[in-house]
């Protein structure tokens, strides 16, 4: 049983080390950051020379909604923020809010919360540092937004871009939260700064009115309520919602193998119209009532006739119980089902027996050992995982079992393999 846990915490680090933004996501913000440079030409003058990309991975459910979205007017000075992204169409439709509150942070920046967009599934806020002095220094830690709280919301951060200008006097950032409670009309952002003489964190919070008076209807929210069947368990589809800003798919995961897999809601499309609709980002909570979920993807068109859910790709499991020889390393792989395995070394080194292996980045092996005469040793864990290019040029995951024996292994025992597997179901969406 020890040995057990202790192999599912070693794997669960090693899984977590692994873990990079997903492409889709890189590539929607590298295409905002890429083309800032043309527009900064033509439109305003040229100050913006760094782009700083902030990530936060927490993702916490939001509370219910009313089907609403509250705007203003026109947000001035973001434009390279917002270049060529569904949220410039909307700000230069007007449908921003306009806050303007000003305070100041421990080391004397002015904190400047410009202005905002809402709606049923998310808050952005925009924002500006000011510091005469430079900001040579504002790293992620200086200033960390954390959550907006207000009458029965509680959103945490999920994202945020930021650029600071040639004189790294002034950044402006943009920062998107869980949607917040349209019942409120004073919100509070909380957020993280560092201070300067000891570099510890200190939480500071600024609070500003929030109008709902101004109302975009949310142009879909629907129940779905289908499951599709996987190796290890199921997945429930619960609702849609799709607004001005965004479309989110919610529903709950009953998978024993969800986390064996990097990016496992990746594979699943939102198809309209015979198009899949841009994947902008996925997250998953554990709670006492289950694991839930939500994807995230870009806005529909005003008009559509179909709408489908495809679950293309998810964390599959296929059982093995094979036996590989160790007695001879060979140039062609191992196969494990149809997934290939490359052994690149066995060493007996002071900590133990290390095989080094290579295999496709979704592949996790499950039920490892060696054996030798006359024992069956476990993998006791995984070290020095990393990507590395083949022959052939094909990007591979290579990393070293450790096993805890000076026995030299006549064969490695496999008992099955976690990947990233093609199911291709489909769940259609009535379209009212």
């Amino acid at each position: 049983m020890n040995n057990n846990v202790e192999q599912q915490l070693a794997d669960e680090k090693t899984r977590i080390a692994s873990i990079t933004a997903p492409e889709e996501l890189e590539m929607r913000l590298r295409k905002a950051l890429n083309s800032a440079p043309a527009k900064r030409t033509k439109r305003i003058a040229p100050i913006w020379k760094v782009a700083a990309v902030v990530l936060l991975v927490t993702v916490i459910s939001g509370q219910n909604y009313n089907a609403f979205a509250y705007f203003g007017k026109q947000l001035f000075g973001f434009d390279e923020l917002l270049n060529g992204t569904t949220l410039q169409q909307l700000n230069e439709k007007g449908l921003g809010q306009n806050i303007n509150k000003k305070t100041t942070l421990l080391d004397g920046t002015t904190l400047t919360i410009n202005g905002i967009m809402a709606d049923a599934n998310q808050f952005i806020m925009y924002y500006t540092l000011t510091n005469p002095n430079g900001l040579e220094d504002m790293s992620v830690d200086a200033f960390r937004p954390s959550k907006i709280s207000g009458f029965l919301t509680d959103s945490n951060a999920v994202s945020g871009t930021s650029l600071i200008n040639e004189e790294h006097t002034e950044i402006k950032g943009q920062m998107s939260f869980d949607s917040v409670n349209p019942f409120s009309k004073k919100l509070t952002l909380h957020f993280w700064q560092q201070l300067v003489e000891n570099g510890q964190m200190s939480e500071g919070t600024v609070t500003f009115p929030y109008n709902p008076n101004e109302a975009m209807e949310t142009q879909i929210k629907q129940s779905i309520n289908k499951k599709v069947k996987v190796d290890k368990g199921m997945i429930t589809f619960k609702s849609i919602t799709a607004t001005p800003m965004m479309t989110v798919v919610k529903g709950k995961l009953d998978v024993d193998n969800f986390d064996r897999v990097k990016l496992g809601l990746y594979g699943i499309q939102l198809i309209v119209d015979g198009t899949p609709v841009e994947i902008l980002g996925s997250g998953n909570q554990t709670s006492l009532g289950g694991r839930t979920f939500d994807i995230r993807f870009d806005t529909l068109p005003k008009e559509l006739h179909s709408m489908q859910l495809v679950v293309k790709e998810f964390p599959g499991y296929q059982k093995l119980d094979e036996k590989y020889s160790l007695t001879s390393l060979s140039d062609k792989p191992l196969m494990l089902g149809d997934k290939e395995l490359w052994l690149k070394d066995v060493s007996k080194t002071s900590q133990g027996i290390e095989i080094t292996i290579a295999s496709d980045d979704d592949v996790m092996l499950d039920g490892v050992s060696i054996e030798t005469n006359n024992e069956s040793t476990p993998l006791k864990t995984t070290i020095n995982q990393k990507e590395t290019k083949q022959v052939d040029g094909k990007l591979m995951k290579e990393r070293t079992l450790l096993f805890d024996t000076q026995a030299e292994p006549g064969s490695l025992l496999i008992e099955g393999i976690h990947y990233l597997k093609a199911y291709n179901k489909v769940i259609e969406i009535p379209v009212k």
